[in-house]
């Protein structure tokens, strides 16, 4: 079972190319070895064996000044790919997302992902309950400072505890998840309303709390679809504040009509996903 996320930019600012490929036996424990390159490691957790749904997770570290994408990487770089088709008694595998942040590309740009350190959850379906389940991972990502690198790895974990000691790093990276949310829920941070302005612009009204900082992500129905990442408006009022940006970005012959797209909004320590149908 192959979990891809497509490019959604040219690697910008790829003067240098550094592939490490490395293979781990199979580790008999919570967490497969690290994998490590000059920049960044990677490895494996498995939480706790129970029933047929498992958790595990992705666990990234990068060195100080890197960073790394999220499934849509903004103006610049690379998502992370993952295939895990090597795996056994694996029927499917879904990777979950933590709330990322925005930064400079270096290019004049911004771009989504994360630094220092993250673990991305996965879901696993067992196909047999019964057997035992070990989750094969060959990783694609990129890791970037002022250059970006690619990254290729290969990880092997076995699910076999009962009690795993990974399970509050997973708990914890579980809960950093964008939750569900439908525009005008009375949360105190929400999404009030989004709107078109004209054919090409869409406005996007956030109600907020308190004076913190928050970042609004958009993605379209597809992964071809590069929508921009909206940009604050000044002269919002007061507890609301506007977001927007223009309809740039879409496939050959693609409608903004009707289009579902999905609104990430990130602010402080929580963070939201909606699904919403432009009209």
């Amino acid at each position: 079972m192959t979990v891809i996320v497509p490019l959604r930019a040219a690697l910008g600012l790829a003067a240098a190319v550094f592939v490490s490929s490395l293979a781990a036996e199979v580790h008999a424990g919570d967490s497969s070895p690290w994998q490590r390159d000059s920049h960044s490691a990677v490895r494996l957790l498995a939480g706790s064996r129970s029933g047929a749904v498992l958790l595990g997770g992705i666990a990234f570290q990068l060195q100080p000044g890197w960073k790394t994408y999220w499934r849509t990487p903004g103006d610049s770089g690379v998502p992370p790919r993952f295939d895990f088709s090597r795996s056994d008694n694996v029927e499917a595998v879904t990777v979950l997302w933590p709330a990322p942040m925005q930064f400079d590309d270096g290019a004049g740009g911004q771009s989504i992902g994360y630094k220092s350190q993250v673990v991305l959850p996965l879901r696993i379906v067992a196909r047999n309950a019964d057997r035992p389940v070990t989750l094969r991972a060959d990783i694609h990502y990129a890791v970037c400072e002022k250059l970006c690198i690619p990254v290729e790895a290969r990880a092997e974990l076995a699910f076999t505890s009962v009690a795993s000691t990974e399970d509050s790093a997973l708990a914890a990276a579980l809960d950093a998840v964008p939750k569900p949310a439908t525009v005008g829920d009375p949360n105190p941070l929400t999404i009030r309303d989004v709107k078109r302005d004209g054919k090409a612009n869409v406005l996007v009204d956030v109600a907020v709390p308190d004076a913190r900082e928050v970042s609004i992500f958009v993605e379209g129905p597809t992964p071809d679809w590069a929508l921009p990442i909206p940009k604050l408006i000044e002269g919002g009022y007061p507890g609301v504040k506007r977001f927007g940006f223009e309809l740039d970005g879409l496939p050959a012959g693609a409608k903004p009509e009707g289009a579902a797209l999905k609104l990430t909004l990130v602010g402080g320590d929580r963070a939201y996903e909606f699904n919403v149908n432009l009209n």
